[in-house]
C-alpha cells in the first residue's frame, strides 16, 4: 500500500513539476508580437494588400534580430530577399549567400524565441533538418554554403519560414460591415486556415449593426439593407444570396427617383428608391422601439411625429424634401400593408440566411465586447463615461460591469440566432440602442442624427456630438480610472479617424490612450493607422491610400508606410512584465507550494 501511495504522489510530482516548467518557460518568453488594426469597413482587397505586407513589420523585425552595427542598406537588402523569396546581389553591399543564410538564421532564431511557435509547421520539410541544425549552432554539410543550388533554396525556405512567423497576434477592433462592398472576404481571411487562430476581435457598432438584424430586430434590418443600398453594393446583396425582389418593386413603385430630393446618396435610381423606402420603415420601427423601452431615453429621436406637423401645416422651409407618401398624418409612426411585408419578408431572410449566419457566426462566436492582452484594454470605441470623469451608468451598470452585462447579452442573442430559437424581444432592442444609443460602449456620441442628414436643410441640426470619451481620456484621472477598473496599463481603441495629414497622432502623450483606425472606408481616406507592439517596440504605422498602394503596385515598389514611436524597451518585453504574466506567477506559486507538500509527505 505504502508503495502504490508514493507511486501516485511521485506522478503527480512529475506532472506538477512538468506544469510548473512549462508557465516559467512562459513567464520568460518574449511577449508575442502583436498587430492592431480598426475599421475596416468591407474594404477586403486592401486589408488583403496590407497584410501580405505584413504592416512593414518585416524591417523592424530584421533591426531588432540583427546587430545593431548593420547598417540601414544592409537591413533594407534582407528585408527585400525576405519579400521576394530569393537571393540576389545587389551593388555596394558586400554579403555572399552565406552571410545572407547566417543572417536569416538569426532573424529566425529571434523569433523563434517565443514558444508559441512549432517549428513542425513553420519549416518546410526538405530543409527542416538544416534548419533546425543551424539553429542550434551545430555543423551542417559544407555544399550548403558551397553549391550555389543548396544555398539559393535554403535561403528560400529561411526566407519563407520568417515571413510565416513575423506576425503572433492580429486584433481587430471592430467595424467590418458597412460602406466597403467586401465585407464577406475579410471575414473569410480572418477565420481562414492562416490566421484564425492568431486573431482576437473586439465588436465594433458596425457590426452590432448586422448582428441585432440577423438575430431579427426589424429596425436594424432595415438600416442594415438601407447602408447597403445607400452604396450601390447589389454585388453583396447578390453575393451573400438576399432576394430584394419585394423590396425593389415597392420602392419603385412607391419612390420614384424625380420626387427624392433628400441627401440620399445612392447614385443608380434603382438605389436611390431602396434607399428612402428603407429610410422610411427604418424610422417608423425606432419609433415603436423607442417608445416601448423608455429607460433607453431616446424621446428626442422622435421626429415623425414633428414631421407630421411639419407637413400639414405647411411649414416645409428646412425640409429638402416633402415626398412622404406612406406617412399616416392620424399615426405616423405606423407601417402601410406593403411596407410591413417588405420588412417582414427581409427579416425573415436575415434571420435564415445560411451564408450571412455564417459570416455573422464567426462575431457571435469569437467576437468580444472588450478584450485585454498584455497590459492593454481594447475596445472599439470607448467606456462610457460622463462630464465629471465617472463612469456613465447605464441600465444600472457601469465600468466594466457594463461591458460584461453586454457580452451576456450578445452571448445569449448569439446561441439563440445559431440555433435557430425565438429571441427575447428586450435582447433584440438592446442591440438598436448598442448600434445608437448614447450610452453605448460602441457609439459615444448624443445622438446618431440620421434624420437630420437625410431631410433638413439647416447643417446646424446635422452635427453629432461627441460626448465625453476624448476629452476625459486626457486627463490622468480618468486614465488611472481605466487602470484600475480593467487591471492595465494601456488602453487601445478605434470607432474615430485620426487625421496624420494634420499632424494628430495616435497615442497620448503618456502613450497609454491609443486610437488606432485604419481609415479603410472610401470616405475616410486620410491614411488610416495600424499599431504593432514587439518585444522592443510599440510603434504605430501611418498607412499608405489607396491610391498611394495602387501606384506603388504599378511601379513594382512597396507603399509607403509613416511611424509613430510610441514606448521603447531596453530589455525586450517577457510575458512575466504582463497582466497575463501576473496570473501565470500565481499558478506558478501554486503549483510550487503543492509540489514541496508532495515533497515532504514522501520525506
Amino acid at each position: 500500500m505504502k508503495e502504490d501511495t508514493f507511486r501516485l504522489q511521485t506522478n503527480e510530482l512529475d506532472k506538477l513539476a512538468q506544469q510548473l516548467l512549462h508557465i516559467e518557460n512562459e513567464l520568460n518568453s518574449n511577449i508575442p508580437v502583436t498587430l492592431w488594426i480598426s475599421d475596416l469597413h468591407g474594404e477586403g482587397d486592401r486589408f488583403m494588400a496590407i497584410l501580405r505586407g505584413r504592416f512593414g513589420m518585416l524591417y523592424q523585425t530584421c533591426r531588432e534580430a540583427l546587430p545593431k552595427t548593420f547598417s540601414i542598406n544592409k537591413i533594407q537588402y534582407l528585408t527585400k530577399i525576405i519579400r521576394k523569396n530569393e537571393y540576389f546581389a545587389e551593388k555596394n553591399i558586400l554579403m555572399d549567400t552565406q552571410d545572407v543564410i547566417f543572417c536569416l538564421v538569426q532573424i529566425l532564431k529571434y523569433r523563434l524565441s517565443n514558444l508559441r511557435h512549432r517549428t513542425g509547421d513553420v519549416f518546410p520539410p526538405e530543409f527542416r533538418n538544416t534548419i533546425k541544425r543551424l539553429l542550434s549552432g551545430l555543423p551542417v554539410p559544407d555544399q550548403v554554403f558551397e553549391e550555389p543550388i543548396l544555398s539559393r533554396r535554403l535561403i528560400s525556405h529561411l526566407a519563407h519560414s520568417i515571413r510565416k512567423i513575423l506576425l503572433d497576434r492580429i486584433l481587430v477592433l471592430g467595424d467590418v460591415f458597412d460602406r466597403g462592398s467586401q465585407p464577406d472576404k475579410i471575414i473569410r481571411i480572418l477565420s481562414s486556415k492562416s490566421y484564425r487562430d492568431m486573431v482576437d476581435y473586439v465588436f465594433g457598432n458596425h457590426d452590432i449593426l448586422w448582428m441585432g438584424a440577423g438575430a431579427g430586430n426589424q429596425s436594424l434590418v432595415a438600416e442594415a439593407m438601407r447602408i447597403t443600398c445607400r452604396y450601390d453594393h447589389f454585388e453583396l446583396i447578390a453575393r451573400l444570396g438576399f432576394d430584394t425582389t419585394k423590396l425593389e418593386a415597392f420602392a419603385e413603385k412607391t419612390y420614384p427617383v424625380d420626387k427624392i430630393t433628400g441627401r440620399f446618396k445612392a447614385v443608380s435610381n434603382k438605389g436611390r428608391s431602396m434607399e428612402k423606402a428603407l429610410t422610411v420603415i427604418q424610422f417608423k420601427i425606432e419609433e415603436q422601439t423607442i417608445r416601448d423601452f423608455p429607460e433607453y431615453e431616446m424621446e428626442s429621436r422622435l421626429w415623425l411625429d414633428r414631421l407630421r406637423d411639419m407637413l400639414q401645416n405647411g411649414d416645409t422651409a428646412n425640409l429638402n424634401d416633402t415626398y412622404f407618401p406612406t406617412i399616416d398624418y392620424k399615426h405616423p409612426a405606423k407601417l402601410t400593408v406593403e411596407e410591413q411585408e417588405v420588412i417582414d419578408d427581409l427579416t425573415l431572410q436575415f434571420t435564415s440566411n445560411t451564408k450571412l449566419k455564417r459570416l455573422l457566426g464567426y462575431f457571435f462566436k469569437k467576437g468580444e465586447t472588450y478584450h485585454i492582452h498584455n497590459n492593454t484594454l481594447n475596445i472599439h470605441a470607448l467606456v462610457p463615461s460622463k462630464a465629471d470623469g465617472c463612469f456613465e451608468e447605464f441600465l444600472g451598470r457601469k465600468g466594466r460591469d457594463l461591458l460584461d452585462f453586454v457580452q451576456d447579452t450578445i452571448e445569449r442573442v448569439g446561441a439563440r440566432y445559431l440555433s435557430g430559437e425565438p429571441q427575447d424581444k428586450k435582447d433584440q432592442a438592446l442591440f438598436f440602442y448598442l448600434w445608437c444609443g448614447p450610452k453605448s460602449p460602441f457609439f459615444g456620441k448624443h445622438a446618431m442624427k440620421t434624420f437630420e442628414r437625410y431631410f433638413l436643410v439647416n447643417e446646424e441640426n446635422h452635427d453629432e456630438r461627441s460626448l465625453y470619451w476624448k476629452k476625459n481620456m486626457q486627463t490622468d484621472s480618468f486614465k488611472q480610472k481605466l487602470k484600475d477598473e480593467f487591471g492595465i496599463q494601456r488602453v487601445i481603441y478605434g470607432h474615430t479617424p485620426v487625421n496624420y495629414l494634420e499632424g494628430k497622432q495616435m497615442a497620448s502623450s503618456d502613450g497609454v490612450a491609443i486610437n488606432v483606425d485604419g481609415g479603410f472606408a472610401a470616405a475616410y481616406y486620410n491614411r488610416g493607422h495600424a499599431l504593432v507592439h514587439t518585444p522592443y517596440q510599440l510603434f504605430g504605422i501611418i498607412l499608405p491610400t489607396h491610391e498611394e498602394m495602387q501606384e506603388a503596385a504599378e511601379n513594382l515598389v512597396s507603399a509607403p508606410l509613416d511611424i509613430e514611436l510610441i514606448d521603447e524597451f531596453r530589455q525586450p518585453m517577457k510575458i512575466k512584465n504582463t497582466a497575463k504574466g501576473e496570473l501565470l506567477k500565481r499558478q506558478s506559486t501554486a503549483l510550487l507550494s503543492r509540489i514541496r507538500e508532495l515533497t515532504q509527505e514522501t520525506d
